[in-house]
């Protein structure tokens, strides 16, 4: 049986984003900006992408760019918001478990001069909402919170986080990496708080190469490239129609599904909880499963490389950290208030609409096996 259970990392494109993708490839090949009606033609099919991809959000179209991913969303946001207001301050709060697109763009910052606060999380792998209250100073012009955490499914109270800037009367830009909230935890940008919200298509069932960042009406946020007068001026470059329109129609039905999608993620997640903890008493399972499409679940007295790959052996696929690490040991998890062996034996397992109970069923036996079969570390 082949099983894949790394969902986080990339998800499957859905029949429907694929063949909307193959028709504007084939028909509607006219550039977005041409004048002629094929360029007509292909800006409609451009808009109706936008507007998917914002009602999603609950944003309007022109509050919506789109970009080349989730990385490139969130290097904008962090390095060209800076820029905009490096006059105001130079103090930025973060979080130690972000993903790198955030935490490599804002070291660079630090390396610049600027001042950064590194947010640890709680037993749960949550930013609380306290931690950030205590790190925000007068001069804190930027803050990125990552919304649900890529490995352990963690979520962080953003609406909080907005209150108190609010509260304080501080002009603080807050920006979260929504990459994995997006279609799967229902939210807007309006109850969400965020300034700036990064997210992708290829974890939604939709194209890989392609993502978009809202930004809140009055934040200024100048352009990281620069070229012709694509999105609205802010991201020039001729806009890749088929996969912005691969990623509009995996918005609008992950947002007419998320309900649904949602509820047997959770199904399937308590399902592969029940069955690890009949067949493996000593598995740890890590933080309180606020994300049901991640399960961070550790075997101590193993290491996760290992498991991995007799795991891989038998046809199925995890993780043990975000797959840009390269399987390289979690930092997310050593940042929390964990026992060693519990983070040398951690995978993360992420679901899909598209994965079965037969499926969890083989994983926990298999992974019951590996940890009766396998030496320990």
């Amino acid at each position: 049986m082949n099983v894949y259970f790394d969902n986080a990392a990339s998800t499957r494109v859905r029949e429907e984003a694929a063949e909307v993708m193959l028709r504007i490839l084939k028909e509607e090949y006219g550039n977005p900006s041409s004048t002629h009606y094929m360029g007509r033609n292909a800006a409609a099919e451009l808009a109706a992408a936008r507007q998917s991809v914002a009602e999603a959000l609950g944003a309007r179209p022109e509050d919506v760019y789109f970009t080349s991913g989730g990385t490139e969303a969130d290097n904008w946001a962090v390095l060209c918001c800076c820029e905009a207001l490096a006059r105001k301050g130079r103090h930025i709060i973060t979080s130690a478990i972000e993903h790198d697109a955030v935490l490599q763009p804002v070291k660079k910052l630090e390396r610049d001069g600027w001042e950064v606060s590194y947010l640890a999380p709680d037993e749960a792998g949550r930013i609380s909402e306290d931690a950030f209250v205590d790190a925000l100073r007068e001069d804190t012009v930027f803050a990125s919170i990552m919304y649900v955490n890529n490995e352990t499914g963690a979520m962080n109270p953003l609406s909080g986080y907005s209150r108190e800037i609010k509260r304080r009367g501080l002009g603080t830009v807050l920006h979260t990496d929504a990459v994995q909230g997006f279609c799967k935890i229902p939210f807007n940008v309006k109850t969400l708080g965020a300034d700036l919200v990064s997210v992708s298509a290829h974890k939604i069932h939709g194209p890989k190469g392609i993502g978009a960042l809202y930004v809140k009406p009055g934040i200024t946020i100048p352009p990281m490239l620069y070229g012709g007068g694509h999105e609205s001026g802010k991201r020039p470059g001729t806009e890749a129609l088929p996969s912005a329109a691969g990623f509009g129609e995996a918005a609008r039905l992950g947002r007419e599904e998320l309900d649904q999608t949602a509820a047997f993620a959770r199904k399937l997640r308590d399902y592969v909880i029940s069955r690890i903890a009949d067949e493996i008493p000593q598995a740890v399972f890590i933080g309180e499963g606020d994300s049901p499409f991640i399960l961070s679940v550790s075997v101590p007295g193993h290491k996760s490389e290992i498991l991995m790959s007799f795991l891989e052996s038998e046809g199925i696929c995890v993780s043990n950290s975000a797959a840009c690490k390269k399987s390289a040991r979690s930092r997310v998890l050593e940042a929390m208030p964990l026992e060693k062996d519990v983070v040398d034996g951690a995978l993360r397992l992420s679901f899909s609409r598209y994965n079965t109970l037969d499926e969890a069923e083989f994983f926990a036996l298999t992974l019951k096996q590996a940890s009766e079969t396998l030496i320990q570390a």
